[in-house]
C-alpha cells in the first residue's frame, strides 16, 4: 500500500479564514474592486483573449506594464502565478536539499512553508519585543553560519513595521548569500529598493498585484531581479505560468498608473483613520496592550485576548486574523472602519486582561 512520505505526513496546510462574513477584514486585500471603475475594459480586455490558444510564456505585455509603472527595465523582471510560485520557484531551484535558509519571525508563513517542501534547513531568527529587525544580527548570523538565503517581507507581515531602504542595501551588500526581499506591502510606503535591482547579483524583489492593486482574485506576481538570475527564473518556471485572462487584466489594470496611484493614497488615508481609532480604544482598554505604528494597509496588535476577541467579532460577521498573542486588521472602507471599531467597544468591556 502506497504511503505519504514523511515530508508529506508532517506539513501543514496554510488555513486561511472560510465561511461568509459580511465585512473582511482578515487577508490584507484592497477594500476597493477594480471592477467598479474599469469593469468594461476588462471584460472588453478578456473578450479578445483567445481561450483556445496558450498564453505568452513570458507575459510580455503585463511585464512592459510592470516595467513602465515601476521604472524597471523588462529585463529584469520575471512573472509568476503570485508571489507564492516564484516564492515555491526559488527554494525549489536556487536552492539545494539542506541548505540553509534564514527567516525571521514573525514573518510570511509561506517562506518556511515552501523551504521545509523542497527539504531546506529553515533557521529562524526571533525578533524582540520591539518586532523590528537587527541587521547588523542578520548579517552575522548569514555569515556566521553558512546561510545559503535570508527571505523576509519589507514592510513586513504580520508585523506592519518597515526596514528602511539604506539598512536593507546595507544588509545586500554585506552577506554573500542569496537576499531575497519581498516588497508585498511597499506601495503603502517610500522605501522600495527596485531601483537597486540592477545593482547587485545576490538580489531577488518580489512584488504582488493582490494588495495595492486589488487584484487578489487573479493571482499575479512579478519577481526583479539581475539579468543572470533572471535569465535563470525564466528558465526554470514552468512554460505557461501565467494565464492569457490573468496576463490581459494585469496589464490594462498596471496601466492605470493615475487610478492606482488614487486607490493606494485612499489605502493609506484609511489606514491611518484606523491607526488613530484603535490607539484611542487600546487608551481606553488596556486589553490591547501595543498597537504597532503601520507602514503598510493594515494594523498589527498585541493583546492577551486575541483569540477571544477574533472569535467575538466572527460572532458579530466581522472577520480580522488572530496571530498567537496578536491581532491583525486590514484597513477597510469608512463605513467598514467604523463597523470594526463599534464592534470593538461593544466587545472590549466584556474582555478580560
Amino acid at each position: 500500500m502506497y504511503e505519504l512520505n514523511d515530508k508529506l505526513k508532517k506539513i501543514e496546510a496554510y488555513d486561511p479564514i472560510e465561511g461568509s462574513y459580511n465585512i473582511r477584514l482578515d487577508a490584507n486585500e484592497s477594500c476597493f474592486n477594480i471592477n467598479d471603475v474599469l469593469g468594461d475594459r476588462i471584460s472588453e480586455a478578456i473578450k479578445k483573449v483567445a481561450l483556445n490558444r496558450y498564453p505568452d510564456p513570458m507575459a510580455k505585455g503585463a511585464v512592459k506594464a510592470f516595467s513602465e509603472l515601476y521604472n524597471v527595465p523588462e529585463k529584469y523582471i520575471t512573472a509568476g502565478n503570485g508571489s507564492d510560485e516564484l516564492i515555491s520557484i526559488i527554494c525549489g531551484s536556487f536552492l539545494e536539499k539542506k541548505d540553509k535558509v534564514l527567516t525571521l519571525s514573525p514573518d510570511f508563513s509561506m517562506y518556511a512553508f515552501y523551504s521545509g517542501l523542497y527539504e531546506l534547513k529553515v533557521e529562524t531568527m526571533h525578533k524582540d519585543g520591539s518586532l523590528k529587525i537587527n541587521v547588523a544580527d542578520v548579517i552575522e548570523y548569514c555569515n556566521n553560519n553558512d546561510i545559503k538565503a535570508v527571505i523576509f517581507s519589507n514592510p513586513c507581515n504580520p508585523t506592519s513595521l518597515g526596514l528602511k531602504r539604506e539598512d536593507v542595501i546595507r544588509l545586500i551588500k554585506s552577506v554573500c548569500c542569496l537576499v531575497i526581499v519581498d516588497e508585498a506591502y511597499m506601495d503603502f510606503w517610500d522605501q522600495s529598493i527596485l531601483d537597486e535591482v540592477g545593482n547587485y547579483d545576490n538580489l531577488i524583489i518580489l512584488k504582488t498585484c493582490s494588495k495595492a492593486w486589488g487584484l487578489a482574485a487573479i493571482r499575479f506576481g512579478f519577481a526583479a531581479a539581475s539579468e543572470k538570475i533572471t535569465g535563470a527564473l525564466r528558465a526554470v518556471k514552468s512554460p505557461y505560468n501565467t494565464d492569457s485572462v490573468s496576463q490581459a487584466v494585469t496589464e490594462l489594470v498596471l496601466s492605470e498608473k493615475e487610478l492606482l496611484n488614487d486607490y493606494c493614497a485612499k489605502i493609506v488615508e484609511s489606514r491611518k483613520e484606523l491607526q488613530a481609532a484603535l490607539e484611542k480604544l487600546a487608551e481606553k482598554y488596556t486589553v490591547l496592550e501595543r498597537v504597532y505604528d503601520s507602514v503598510t494597509n493594515f494594523i498589527f496588535i498585541k493583546t492577551p485576548a486575541a483569540k477571544e476577541i477574533h472569535s467575538k467579532l466572527l460572532e458579530k460577521s466581522i472577520a480580522i486574523r488572530c496571530m498567537g498573542a496578536y491581532i491583525r486588521i486590514s484597513a477597510g472602507t469608512k463605513e467598514e472602519n467604523a463597523a470594526v471599531i463599534a464592534a470593538l467597544e461593544d466587545i472590549l468591556p466584556q474582555v478580560k486582561n
